[in-house]
């Protein structure tokens, strides 16, 4: 370890350096090629902190440090930027972000700031920026933020409501004489405006469908540990009775 460097910024920027240089795999990548592993570590992180596993936690963000630091260097090999120039460019917009922590102003307007910051990247309207890569619940809310800040918004949740009950006919009505585009098209319109009710309650989908996916799983594992015979074998009621034990017993 110490023949890399010092210290912790040098041995690691030694060491992408090294793996760049010798390794085979690493060699070859691309921005495009680990872009999936930058994604994947981030929901990494994100389970080690939802597990409470500090251990892990320090592992995994490791983890995403190296991704962060691979794709510094393979721009820094193409004369774009390096990783001292990430480093610099966090602390600077920190920095304008924070003016009533590092200039002893009053508490700033975010949104204002945000706003100037999108339109010196030449994002002039409102849902420029929003990335596409985004988890599909995590952008439909994010989009339905942006469009809330200018006005555009159910005043309440009534308005949702009866949104999600008219995309429920419509996704109905698509099964039943719609093409398998026109029904995706329902559905997704249906699972848009499901996000938009959440929003609007004050819950974040992406946690809440994290909760619901680890309910169902906790539920079927009890189900499977319930049944005498394999679950191919019980008929949906039966399966129904042991699902709604389940519930009986708290999971």
């Amino acid at each position: 370890m110490s023949s890399l460097g010092d210290t912790p910024y040098d041995r690691i920027i030694a060491l992408m350096d090294r793996l760049r240089s010798d390794c085979p795999w690493d060699r070859t990548q691309t921005f495009e090629s680990i872009a999936r592993y930058t994604i994947e570590e981030s929901y990494e992180v994100a389970d080690a902190i939802d597990r409470k596993d500090m251990a892990d936690l320090k592992n995994e963000l490791g983890d995403l440090l190296f991704q962060v630091l691979f794709h510094a260097k393979m721009a820094s090999e193409i004369d774009a930027f390096d990783f001292a120039d990430v480093c610099d460019g966090i602390v600077e917009k920190m920095v304008r972000r924070h003016p009533h922590v590092f200039e002893g102003t009053e508490q700033p307007d975010w949104d204002a700031i945000k706003a100037a910051e999108r339109i010196g990247k030449g994002e002039q309207r409102t849902l420029d920026g929003v990335a596409n890569s985004l988890p599909a619940l995590m952008r439909a809310d994010k989009l339905q933020r942006r469009a809330a800040k200018r006005g555009f918004d159910w005043p309440d949740t009534e308005g949702p409501v009866e949104k999600l009950r008219e995309e429920i006919e419509e996704v109905k009505d698509a099964v039943a004489s719609g093409t398998p585009t026109e029904v995706e098209s329902e559905v997704g319109d249906f699972l848009f405006s499901a996000v938009n009710l959440a929003r609007k309650l004050g819950v974040d989908p992406e946690v809440a469908l994290r909760g619901a996916n680890d309910k169902f799983t906790r539920r079927f594992n009890a189900v499977e540990d319930k049944a005498s015979t394999p679950l191919e074998t019980l008929t949906l009621d039966e399966m129904e009775v042991l699902w709604e034990a389940a519930k009986a017993d708290g999971l």
